[in-house]
């Protein structure tokens, strides 16, 4: 058997767990909101969203809590965070993008990070390695961001909750909005250059071992 091989059968090995369903759940979802909020169903998209950013706050607890961690959550996981929140942020962009024509340029440095996290991370997969950890500043930025975001997408403006009367009232600034986002944005390049470090070791030692 091939080294490939090897490396595949040990991705798969008790990869049908909870949390990793509950990742391919999430990932599905994401085309699912992402066309419903096009097609102006914001209500269903908004819950949608919900949903998904809750099995990402799932997941991982049942994984640690009940012995379910597999070699494919560590993979899978991060993928459907990715993939989840450059989602949202062309939601965001689409959205705002006569309107607000500052927020949609914060957002664009939003996908810059993430597509760099991605580059960082299908490198080292193809050197046979696997991808950095989250670290406790990735975790914290994902929550903010998702929070965050949900928060603007349900009652900033226009938002999909500002068509029901009751929430009307409660429709965010653009300043606020822009402050949310900016803060959100500085998380993420903190958690990146939390990453660095490890990333940057994972590649000394496999060309060390070469």
């Amino acid at each position: 058997m091939s080294k490939f091989d090897d490396n595949v059968k040990d991705l798969f090995d008790n990869w049908n767990t909870i949390p990793n369903w509950l990742c391919f759940i999430r990932i599905a979802l994401i085309p699912v909101f992402s066309a419903l909020f096009i097609k102006e169903y914001y209500i269903v998209a908004f819950v949608l969203m919900i949903i998904a950013a809750v099995t990402d706050l799932l997941d991982g607890k049942i994984a640690r809590k009940y012995n379910m961690v597999s070699n494919l959550g560590k993979i899978l996981d991060p993928i459907a965070d990715k993939l989840s929140q450059i989602a949202i942020v062309i939601i965001l962009i689409v959205k705002f993008w006569s309107s607000f024509p500052m927020l949609k340029y914060v957002l664009f440095l939003f996908i810059f990070k993430e597509l760099l996290m991605v580059c960082g991370g299908a490198l080292l997969m193809a050197k046979g390695m696997r991808p950095v950890a989250a670290e406790m500043w990735g975790k914290v930025a994902t929550t903010v961001f998702y929070v965050f975001m949900i928060v603007i997408i349900a009652i900033g403006p226009q938002g999909a909750l500002t068509r029901i009367s009751f929430f009307a009232s409660w429709e965010l600034s653009n300043t606020v909005v822009l402050i949310m986002t900016v803060i959100s944005l500085l998380l993420a390049f903190v958690s990146l250059f939390g990453y660095a470090p490890g990333f940057i070791r994972q590649l000394k030692e496999n060309k060390t071992k070469k």
